[in-house]
């Protein structure tokens, strides 16, 4: 399953790339966030993939959702799709935008990957192994390492988003003293944790799944965990939510190992 995540990122990413370099019209949906054909695009090769290689596992993707398309039941298992988290970022014509495929078994973020088409950073995980991957100019797979998290630095290196701050967030990182602050936007976030390249990421502001689950599966498997502010795991396929929409997430705070 990995390796189908892997070749359909790919070729999600080369396309989303073509829409990069030509241009594109940016239109808004209902919830006034930006869309591009890069959006779209990106999402039909994944969820052409998916569906044709796992047929009976349901997908939840963020177009089709903010479409109206129903959502199946969510029993057991299902494919969370980002076909490009960061579009603010895409849009600005900045580098850290991703696609994100993840799988979801009984609320856990187990398989997933991250992939940054504009830089070359990709990042796959699974249970007890995450890995960043080398992508060469042909949108293949050069060579692979594990990565893990590693033990909390000092100062601690803290990752915060650079379309979403809040002063919550900004009041946690002066609680935490000293702190090195590495701004980025998009999943990657997780991904510096899990390739121990910072610390902690704490997320005060509003988040769906599909930006998530990529990247806290590739967190989880290389060692660290997300939790919510009463310290549970953050889960996954949430709907009926009185306080909120279907598979909106709570506030949280990602980790690599702890101090």
């Amino acid at each position: 399953m990995l390796g189908v995540f892997e070749r359909l990122a790919l070729e999600a990413g080369r396309e989303v790339m073509r829409v990069f370099h030509d241009g594109c019209a940016v239109d808004s949906k209902a919830d006034a966030s930006p869309v591009t054909e890069a959006d779209r695009e990106s999402e039909k090769i994944i969820l052409a993939g998916l569906r044709a290689a796992y047929p009976d596992i349901p997908c939840v993707a963020e177009e089709e959702v903010a479409a109206g398309i129903a959502t199946p039941d969510l029993d057991g298992a299902f494919f969370l799709i980002d076909p490009l988290d960061g579009t603010k970022e895409f849009v600005n014509r900045r580098t850290d935008f991703t696609v994100n495929i993840a799988l979801v078994r009984h609320g856990v973020p187990e398989v997933g990957v991250v992939y940054a088409p504009c830089t070359g950073r990709f990042f796959s995980g699974r249970p007890g192994r995450a890995e960043a991957l080398e992508i060469d100019a042909g949108y293949r797979i050069a060579g692979r390492r594990q990565i893990t998290v590693r033990q909390a630095a000092k100062p601690l290196a803290v990752v915060a988003s650079r379309s979403h701050n809040t002063p919550e967030t900004e009041a946690f990182i002066r609680d935490l003293g000293a702190a090195e602050i590495v701004s980025i936007g998009s999943s990657l976030k997780f991904c510096l944790l899990a390739a121990a390249e910072a610390d902690v990421y704490p997320r005060f502001g509003r988040t769906m799944e599909w930006d998530t689950a990529a990247g806290d599966a590739v967190l989880r498997a290389a060692g660290g965990m997300t939790r919510t502010l009463d310290g549970e795991p953050l889960t996954y396929g949430k709907r009926n939510q009185t306080s909120d929409s279907d598979f909106a997430n709570p506030h949280f705070i990602a980790t690599g190992k702890r101090a």
